[in-house]
């Protein structure tokens, strides 16, 4: 679809030819011919009210366009005195209609404008013949640029589409997993720091030393609130601006022993950032959960985390020694989807990267987390 600023430039030319036209034909060969007078006025007007009506357009509009156009290229073939009024109006016509129109109705508009041309006498046809078809090859080359520059359109559109929606999918399921760690991380804090607070002031009446010591717990109790506060906080947080993917883990490393107290060991070994940034920050991502998935059901006191290239390979392990998974072997990705094990999240997160992972538990021995992501 040609833009309005583009319509309104072809009818400013339309206009222009008409007027320059019927001038010099006009000063050429007079008035003597009223009803050639007539139709090159009628064509003259038609073009200036085009102008103004650019903004409306139907379907009668445009076929009615093309009717006026070839009519009026009609009229200068038998009526022009010289060759260039005719070469101007088959220039315009062809133009006009491979730019506003498909290809076929453009073909059918080029047989008519040869056909045209073809039956004129034999001494004059012979430039026109020879305009009309350089304007086609001109016209069909425009044409074929025009349909595939819509073709890509119409495929970048698609793939718009395509991909907003799958981002619409990611938003709504980050807001699912969001809704879920809060559920499951502070709220539960939060309920079990009301009920504490409900039993101190029961307490409180009875016995003042049994309610020192359940304080002394809701202390306890908020540190590990603001462990988790922060733990999930963090985990919505981007990869910090600047940083690779190593020094980002090794980060991300430092902050969790920092704020939970559990001891952590990176090895970021030698790895280059993926060449795809969305990559990183899945594995990021990955990572995140699993040591959040670690602070909430493992109770470990030690974590290891490992990061290193294997081939065109990002290989990311993350082992504790907590309790582990209710489950004891080594399973794949696959076979913890059949069997509706392990974090749903992070196999989500891998299956989506076209990786790889192979989970290994055995209760109260810890577990290990072995992620494949190509590069």
């Amino acid at each position: 679809m040609v833009p309005y600023h583009g319509r309104l430039a072809l009818r400013i030319a339309r206009l222009v030819i008409a007027v320059v036209s019927a001038t010099a034909y006009v000063r050429t060969a007079g008035f003597g011919q009223n009803w050639v007078t007539a139709l090159i006025a009628a064509y003259t007007i038609y073009s200036l009210g085009a102008v103004f009506a650019v903004r409306y357009e139907s379907r009668l509009r445009s076929a009615t366009a093309i009717v006026a156009d070839a009519t009026n290229f009609a009229i200068w073939t038998w009526q022009a005195p010289g060759d260039w009024q005719p070469a101007l109006a088959c220039s315009y016509l062809l133009g006009s209609t491979v730019l506003l129109h498909d290809l076929a109705r453009a073909g059918i508009t080029f047989v008519a404008a040869l056909f045209i041309a073809l039956i004129l006498p034999p001494g004059r046809n012979g430039n026109l013949v020879w305009t009309v078809v350089a304007s086609g090859g001109a016209a069909a080359a425009v044409g074929l640029y025009k349909r595939y520059l819509e073709e890509r359109m119409s495929t970048t559109l698609r793939h718009n589409v395509m991909i907003r929606s799958q981002s619409q999918l990611a938003r709504e399921a980050e807001r699912q997993r969001i809704a879920a760690d809060f559920h499951d991380g502070p709220l539960q804090s939060f309920i079990s720091f009301q009920m504490r607070l409900e039993v101190i002031r029961k307490l409180l009446g009875r016995n003042v030393e049994d309610a020192a010591w359940e304080l002394h717990q809701l202390q306890e109790l908020c540190q590990t609130q603001v462990a988790d506060l922060r733990s999930f906080v963090r985990s919505m947080r981007p990869a910090d601006e600047g940083m690779g993917l190593a020094a980002s883990l090794s980060r991300m490393a430092e902050l969790f022993q920092r704020d939970t107290g559990i001891a952590v060991t990176f090895s970021g070994g030698d790895v280059h950032d993926p060449a795809d940034t969305e990559v990183s920050l899945e594995v990021l991502q990955i990572v995140r959960e699993a040591l959040n998935n670690i602070l909430k059901h493992a109770g470990a006191s030690r974590v290891a985390v490992s990061v290193a290239r294997e081939d065109q390979h990002l290989r990311i392990t993350v082992e504790d020694n907590g309790e582990g998974f209710p489950f004891t072997g080594a399973f794949s990705l696959e076979e913890l989807e059949l069997l509706r094990l392990g974090p749903t999240s992070i196999k989500r997160r891998v299956k989506a990267l076209e990786g790889d992972l192979a989970l290994e538990s055995g209760p109260g021995r810890g577990s290990k987390l072995a992620i494949r992501v190509p590069l």
